[in-house]
């Protein structure tokens, strides 16, 4: 079985810096054995939302880069993980549940397709730990006009 490590290095992937909150809120919580993350919108590895990730899905954003948009969500969703964690490896016993908002004009009916994209991407980074239960919603509107934003609930040691 490979590590954490060894699969974001497989996938091409760096988790990101854990991103500051852009509003009056904590980018985690841990109580016990859980930690939740606030929701984490698409910033890429230089902290930036790339213009194709901008918009609404079903007008700006095509379905590609709104499910590479959720995939940049749940890496900024690890990042937080380990930002309360230390290690993920090793601090991760069960992503719990995924929370997708999609920025979507009201006749877009691809959503569940879309937070595939973040789906996907924990069960190839965290394995059968990465296995959750999910929902996922359209939205008129997300912070800084992002594609998607993806919140999280982790059992952790």
């Amino acid at each position: 079985m490979s590590t954490v490590t060894e699969r974001l290095e497989a996938l091409g992937l760096t988790l990101p810096k854990a991103a500051a909150p852009v509003a009056n809120y904590v980018p985690f919580v841990r109580s016990g054995n859980l930690v939740v993350i606030s929701g984490q919108i698409c910033f890429g590895a230089d902290g930036k939302i790339a213009s194709a990730h901008i918009g609404k899905l079903g007008a700006e954003v095509s379905v590609e880069d709104g499910i590479a948009a959720a995939r940049l969500c749940a890496l900024n969703v690890l990042a937080q993980v380990q930002a309360a964690v230390g290690d993920l490896e090793r601090g991760v016993v069960q992503c719990i549940r995924l929370g997708g908002f999609i920025n979507a004009v009201p006749t877009f009916a691809g959503l569940a397709g879309i937070m595939n994209g973040a789906s996907d991407l924990m069960v190839e980074i965290l394995g059968d730990r990465g296995r959750h239960a999910r929902s996922t919603v359209g939205v008129a509107e997300l912070p800084l006009d992002a594609a998607v934003e993806v919140e999280a609930m982790f059992e952790v040691k």
